[in-house]
């Protein structure tokens, strides 16, 4: 089973066990859930309808802090001296996928090998 979930502005496909970079969260949290786009089970199916990704979970739990490559933006023009120097880190949250959630309409619990929902 995947999940498509997004956060910092971009889209990550994420499985049970995954350990994905993401841009930086606030240092306090332990856990973290997203809201999934897309979840696809393990025999196919794939669930990207509002009704079926609201009460939908992916829960990752932070293992670190940080920082991507430097990046420079030099600028310069040929026999005026202009030169500009700038340059930038971003700082990234390291994040192991632990669990994918899927719940029914009415807070029952669907599971991937029924892939359908109890009492819906």
């Amino acid at each position: 089973m995947y999940a498509i979930i997004r956060a910092g502005g971009k889209q990550h496909k994420v499985a049970k066990g995954d350990v994905i970079e993401i841009e930086k969260l606030s240092d306090g949290t332990e856990t973290i859930e997203f809201v999934p786009l897309l979840i696809v089970d393990d025999k196919g199916k794939t669930r990207s309808a509002k009704k079926d990704l609201d009460a939908a979970r992916v829960t990752g739990t932070v293992v670190g802090q940080t920082k991507g490559p430097k990046v420079e933006v030099f600028k310069y023009r040929n026999k005026t001296g202009y030169r500009r120097h700038q340059g930038h880190r971003q700082k990234y949250t390291t994040i192991e996928i632990s669990d994918i959630n899927l719940k029914g309409g009415r807070g029952k619990k669907v599971t991937a090998e029924e892939g359908t929902t109890d009492g819906a």
